[in-house]
């Protein structure tokens, strides 16, 4: 743990799963935490009253990352309230697999909207808006690397944002901003465990030398050294926090 007093942090997605795992830790190392969501108020503000019960200080912040101006509103809100901002934690996604020859446009595009031009909003505001010597963690996936079908468009998006966290890192020249991507394997939340049956979560736990999946706590452990003073010497990198599967 690290004592980072003072410094604010957005975690888009935060409401739960490996969000709210990531906004938990920040919180006990000291991070003021926005603690952002886009549908459920209830289960956002349980996160951040958790927080604030360890000590610690959160706000919550409902923005869609996929509208501009939501993401705008946050960085304002954060602003306004405590005077800056200086990590953000790309976190918010969606995932709708189908083969390729099952796809639907629909699903192309709230994948587009939410995980690339999501990712992008909020890239933006902070290119602007961060406080020098910040952060920046956006989230790839492990599926980049492995293929699985199915998760074709949903690879797509993260493969882009992986290109997108090199690019800024350079475009952050001389402001001691690191601009990082962690790429989680098969990861125990509800959105990863939902509509699987127990032989299938049990092979994908069984692929990893590990023999486990991962627990939110392993992404947000690490997504704090990245964050962290430790830290401070990794850039343009891509973290694959996946066991050994790839």
């Amino acid at each position: 743990m690290t004592n980072q007093s003072n410094k604010v942090a957005i975690v888009t997605g935060a409401s739960r799963g490996i969000g709210a795992a990531i906004a938990e830790r920040l919180g006990r190392d000291g991070f003021t935490v926005i603690v952002n969501y886009s549908g459920n108020a209830a289960l956002a503000e349980a996160v951040a009253q958790k927080i604030e019960a360890a000590g610690g200080r959160a706000l919550t912040a409902k923005a869609d990352v996929s509208d501009p101006a939501a993401v705008r509103g946050m960085f304002d809100a954060a602003e306004t309230a405590f005077g800056g901002v200086d990590v953000l934690i790309n976190n918010a996604g969606i995932m709708k697999l189908a083969k390729f020859a099952d796809a639907d446009d629909a699903s192309f595009d709230q994948q587009i909207a939410v995980n690339l031009k999501g990712t992008f909003n909020t890239m933006r505001e902070a290119a602007k808006r961060l406080r020098d010597g910040g952060r920046v963690v956006n989230f790839s996936t492990g599926v980049v690397g492995t293929k699985l079908e199915s998760y074709g468009i949903y690879a797509a998006t993260k493969a882009a944002v992986e290109t997108m966290t090199g690019i800024m890192a350079k475009e952050m020249r001389g402001r001691s901003i690191t601009v990082n991507a962690i790429a989680p394997g098969p990861t125990a939340t509800d959105l990863f465990l939902n509509g699987k049956s127990p032989e299938l979560i049990e092979r994908f736990a069984k692929a990893t030398p590990m023999e486990r999946l991962g627990t939110p706590e392993d992404i947000a452990n690490a997504v704090a050294f990245l964050v962290g003073p430790e830290g401070g010497w990794i850039n343009a990198q891509v973290l694959r926090a996946n066991g050994g599967l790839v």
